[in-house]
């Protein structure tokens, strides 16, 4: 087998070039694979919310400063009146943490 950099031969089992130091088909990838990412659900956000948690909920989904979010939905809302109709829709529409809030970490109530 030849180097496909510098076109040395090299052993079929080397993983390195031993001349240029150019990695091999043999040789193994670095560290561990890739842990795959969980993907975020749009949800009320009941922790961080002010009136519903409909801001804060999208906030959250697209990791967003919570503030601009809320201005940015107030300034769309006043403009064009369409804001208020979105927000009592995702209202009504999205589900609810309130179940995940009931974990081991957080109070329970009783």
């Amino acid at each position: 087998m030849y180097c496909t950099r510098c076109g040395d031969p090299i052993e079929d089992t080397a993983r390195f070039c031993p001349q240029c130091g150019n990695q091999t088909m043999n040789a193994a990838p670095a560290g561990p694979p890739p842990l795959p990412v969980a993907r975020q659900v749009l949800m009320l956000d009941k922790r961080r919310k002010k009136v519903a948690g409909v801001c804060a909920g999208f906030a959250r989904y697209m990791d967003a400063d919570i503030t601009l979010v809320r201005l940015l939905w107030l300034v769309i809302a006043i403009c064009t009146g369409v804001g208020f109709i979105a927000y009592l829709a995702a209202w009504i529409i999205l589900p609810s943490d309130a179940d995940m809030m009931l974990r081991d970490d957080m109070p329970q109530r009783v």
